[in-house]
């Protein structure tokens, strides 16, 4: 990988995208790369707890400086596609966001500046988004003849409710604001770019410091409640709690609670 870095700071991974001739656009080797690296980290889940995405800091465009999460698809990859180009495009990059948001440890996306058609649905394919006080967000496919191939249209609906989704695809506008992004739920918390990622690993951190199996449990019974009807959410969230009485990281957990020592050492689950 030249392009898609990681690096591991205890049970914590950072996934940086340093695409920075492009703005970090997503091109079927960009693709490639983040599904290879996330396929890395999936060999490593004793270790890895929690991951966060984010972007390169800086890149330089037409002599200067900006800040970019992913700024979109490489549309100079995708303008002379055929529509059967088109489909495994869209087959490869759904697939990739798929094994990010089914990844089986939680994905924070630290958006750092430009978050726009790819990239955003990138980030929403992450569990839980920070964003920078510069980030920009937007949907602007139809302004290019397209529509969003890589779950624009069905996430974000999702998130933010069907009407401010239309207006984002419908006006192919790229200047909504990370106040706007914070306002519709679209992102968790904004800060500002200088802290954006000592936050997004600060609560990836606080994300590994807790059971490892039980939060992976959690995940998996919330991306599948959202999909089903109610009853068999909640029985799929039943059978997840009982696994969970077959970890050590159970019997230790709740073992720990009942100690009223104060002075026992720090918890530390086992994965296991």
């Amino acid at each position: 990988m030249t392009d898609v870095v990681i690096e591991k700071k205890g049970h914590v991974a950072i996934v940086k995208i340093e695409h920075m001739k492009a703005m970090n656009a997503l091109s079927t080797d960009m693709y490639a790369q983040l599904e290879e690296a996330f396929d890395e980290l999936a060999k490593d889940l004793d270790n890895v707890y929690a991951v966060v995405l984010t972007g390169s800091s800086t890149v330089n465009k037409k002599g200067k400086t900006v800040n970019s999460f992913v700024a979109g698809a490489d549309i100079s990859e995708m303008a002379t596609k055929t529509c059967a180009e088109g489909k495994l495009f869209g087959n490869e990059s759904n697939r990739v966001c798929w094994k990010i948001e089914n990844f089986k440890r939680p994905v924070i996306a630290a958006i750092n500046g430009f978050c726009l058609g790819g990239g955003c649905e990138l980030a929403m394919s992450c569990d839980i988004r920070l964003a920078s006080e510069n980030a920009s967000f937007g949907q602007p496919e139809v302004g290019l003849g397209i529509t969003p191939g890589c779950g624009g249209t069905q996430r974000l609906a999702r998130f933010v409710g069907a009407g401010k989704a239309k207006e984002m695809l419908y006006t192919a506008r790229a200047n909504y604001t990370a106040q706007d992004a914070l306002n519709m739920g679209l992102v968790n918390y904004v800060y500002p770019l200088e802290n954006l990622l000592d936050e997004a690993v600060k609560l990836a951190e606080e994300i590994a410091a807790q059971a490892p199996i039980a939060v992976s449990l959690v995940k998996e019974a919330v991306n599948v409640g959202m999909q089903t009807d109610l009853n068999s959410a909640l029985k799929f969230e039943g059978n997840c709690f009982a696994q969970c009485f077959a970890t050590e990281d159970q019997k230790y957990g709740m073992a720990y609670f009942l100690d009223k020592n104060r002075d026992k050492p720090a918890k530390e689950f086992k994965n296991k």
